[in-house]
C-alpha cells in the first residue's frame, strides 16, 4: 500500500512545531535570566539543563522500550502535551533558578518522546526511501536550531512571554496532528513484552553497530561546530580588522543552510545508498576540519563564508542517513528503542565534546582549534568502513 503524500508533510511539520520548545526556549535563556534576576553563571545551567533532560529522557524511553511497546503516535502526542505544559510553567512570576532548571530539564525529558519517536513514526511508513524522508524531517529541525541566531541578529524582536505561549501552543498542535492524522504505519510492529536488554542487544548486529558508531563520530563534530560558529566568525574578523559582517546573521545562515544539505543528501542517498552518501558527507566535513586554519588567513569574506556554508551543509547532511541506517538494521519491534538509545548516546557525546572544546579555547589558538573536531569524522569513517 502506497503511503499518502500528506503523511510525511504532517510528520515534518509536527516535529518542527514540537521541537520549537527546544530551540526557541534556548533563544530566550538570556531573557529568563534577566527577568528573574539570575546570576551570569545561570545562563550555562539553564542552557545545558534541557540537553541533560533529553539525554535522561532518551535513556529511560529506550530502557523501558516505550515507543516499541506503545503506539508511537500516542507517545508522541502525550510527550508533546506534557512538554508544552512544563514550558508554560516558565511564565510563573515566582520562579527561581532551581525551578527554571527543573522546567527546562522536564521540557528536554519529554522532547525524548518527540524527536527520536518522530523518526520512528517515519520509519513505520517509509521502508523504501526512508533516507529521503528523514532528510526533510532533520532539515526542518536544522532550521529550528538556527532560529536563536536570527533573533540575536536584531532584525526582528519578540517578547519572551509570547515565545513561551506560542511554542507551547505549537507543541500541542503538532502532537494533536500526529494523533489525529498519523496512525501507526504499515511497517509498525508492536513489542508485546518489556525487554530492557534491547538497549544492549541491538548493538550485537554488526551493521547496526557500524551505523551507530558512525553517528557517534558525526555527533562529536556537529553540535560543537554549531555551538562555536560565532567563534569562527569572530576569529576571522579579529585577523582581518578591515572586514565586517553581521555575526548572528551569518551564524544563522551557515547553520540553516544545513537543511539544504540534508535534502541534497537524502535525494542522493535514494540513488547511491545511505551509507555511501553518509561516508561522503562525513569525509567532506572532516576535510573542512583539517583545512580550517588555512581559511582564516584568506583575505576574502566571500571565500571564507562560502567555505563555512559548505562545512555547515556537509556536517549535518549525514545525520538523517545515519538514522536511516540505524532503523533499517533494527528489527521491526526494536526500531523505536534503537533510534532512541542511539540519540541518547549521541547527545551525551555532544556535551563532552563541547565542554572539552570550551576548555581548549583557553589553551589553543582559535585558528587551529577546530582541527580537533576531525576526531569525530575519523572515528565514524573507520566504523562505517568495517565489513559486517
Amino acid at each position: 500500500m502506497k503511503t499518502p503524500k500528506h503523511i510525511l508533510s504532517i510528520i515534518v511539520f509536527s516535529q518542527f512545531c514540537c521541537t520549537s520548545l527546544w530551540f526557541a526556549g534556548n533563544a530566550i535563556i538570556t531573557d529568563l535570566s534577566l527577568n528573574f534576576n539570575l546570576s551570569q553563571s545561570a545562563l550555562g545551567q539553564l542552557t545545558s539543563s534541557v540537553q541533560f533532560g533529553f539525554i535522561v529522557g532518551t535513556f529511560l524511553f529506550a530502557l523501558f522500550t516505550v515507543s516499541d511497546r506503545f503506539s508511537a503516535s500516542k507517545v508522541f502526542f502525550f510527550s508533546a502535551l506534557l512538554a508544552s505544559v512544563f514550558n508554560l510553567f516558565s511564565l510563573y512570576s515566582g520562579n527561581t533558578l532551581i525551578s527554571l532548571i527543573a522546567i527546562r530539564f522536564a521540557t528536554g525529558f519529554f522532547l525524548a518522546g518527540i524527536y527520536p519517536v518522530g523518526m520512528k513514526i517515519a520509519s513505520d511508513y517509509f521502508e523504501k526511501g526512508l533516507g529521503k524522508s528523514l532528510s526533510y524531517l532533520v532539515g526542518a529541525l536544522v532550521l529550528g536550531t538556527a532560529f536563536p541566531h536570527i533573533l540575536k541578529a536584531e532584525l526582528i524582536t519578540f517578547n519572551w512571554k509570547t515565545i513561551i505561549v506560542t511554542t507551547s501552543c505549537l507543541s500541542f498542535s503538532g502532537g494533536l496532528l500526529i494523533l489525529l492524522f498519523v496512525p501507526d504505519g504499515p511497517f509498525y510492529k508492536k513489542a508485546f513484552q518489556f525487554d530492557s536488554r534491547k538497549i544492549v542487544t541491538v548493538f550485537k548486529n554488526p551493521k547496526f553497530k557500524s551505523a551507530a558508531f558512525g553517528y557517534f563520530g558525526h555527533m562529536w563534530e556537529l553540535y560543537t561546530f554549531w555551538a562555536f560558529v560565532p567563534l569562527l566568525l569572530k576569529t576571522y574578523l579579529s585577523i582581518h580588522i578591515t572586514k565586517s559582517f553581521n555575526i548572528p546573521l551569518f551564524s544563522f545562515l551557515i547553520i540553516a543552510l544545513g537543511s539544504l544539505g540534508c535534502i541534497i543528501g537524502g535525494n542522493l542517498a535514494s540513488k547511491y545508498g545511505s551509507k555511501t552518501i553518509a561516508k561522503a558527507a562525513l569525509s567532506i566535513s572532516g576535510i573542512c576540519c583539517l583545512v580550517s586554519p588555512l581559511f582564516f588567513y584568506i583575505n576574502s569574506e566571500l571565500i571564507f563564508l562560502s567555505f563555512l556554508i559548505i562545512w555547515g551543509m556537509s556536517v549535518i547532511a549525514d545525520s538523517p542517513l545515519f538514522s536511516t541506517l540505524v532503523a533499517q538494521n533494527s528489527s521491526l519491534d526494536s526500531k523505536g528503542t534503537a533510534l532512541t538509545i542511539v540519540n541518547c548516546i549521541g547527545f551525551a557525546i555532544t556535551i563532552f565534546s563541547i565542554l572539552l572544546f570550551n576548555k581548549l579555547t583557553e589553551l589553543v589558538s582559535p585558528t587551529y582549534l577546530f582541527t580537533i573536531l576531525i576526531l569525530g569524522p575519523i572515528f565514524g569513517l573507520i566504523h562505517l568502513g568495517k565489513k559486517a
